[in-house]
């Protein structure tokens, strides 16, 4: 499975339809947030697409949730924005609920800064932004095989 991961959009859906199409074919998209009409406008793009996304904390009057699990085939995700999780100061309280939720990878976003590591046990995923000011925009794409999870940041050129 194939999965384009995005976060922090912020309006910018110029960015989020360019790195849907450099992502070429995927099986699913998941929006991190902060960009919740931007994550709709893609279902109406692609009447094929698969889409999770969860609430951010600039996503005002949203009905979407602030957190979500997902299960793509033996590999649980815990999707969130990373905000109430102090993300911007550190990645132990993220940690500590992606252990206590029993996923192998955190998917998150807020920071604005693309990031992919393991740290004790878990795959942690951040795509970056795709919204303006910032220098640099980035999106992830996820494969997961039966042998796992992988990520890899993409730069939206």
């Amino acid at each position: 499975m194939r999965i384009l991961l995005v976060s922090d959009t912020h309006g910018n859906q110029t960015a989020l339809l360019k790195a849907h199409e450099a992502a070429g074919s995927c099986d699913a998209v998941i929006h991190l947030g902060d960009g919740e009409q931007d994550a709709s406008l893609l279902e109406a793009v692609d009447d094929q697409i698969q889409l999770f996304q969860v609430a951010g904390n600039c996503d005002l009057g949203s009905t979407a949730p602030r957190e979500l699990i997902c299960t793509f085939g033996k590999v649980r995700l815990l999707l969130c924005h990373g905000d109430r999780y102090g993300v911007k100061t550190g990645l132990s309280r993220l940690i500590e609920r992606g252990q206590s939720a029993e996923v192998d990878a955190v998917l998150y976003g807020h920071t604005h800064l693309a990031q992919s590591v393991e740290q004790e046990g878990l795959l942690l995923v951040n795509p970056g932004t795709l919204a303006a000011p910032a220098s640099y925009h980035s999106y992830a794409i996820l494969e997961i095989t039966e042998s796992g999870i992988t990520a890899t940041i993409h730069p939206l050129l």
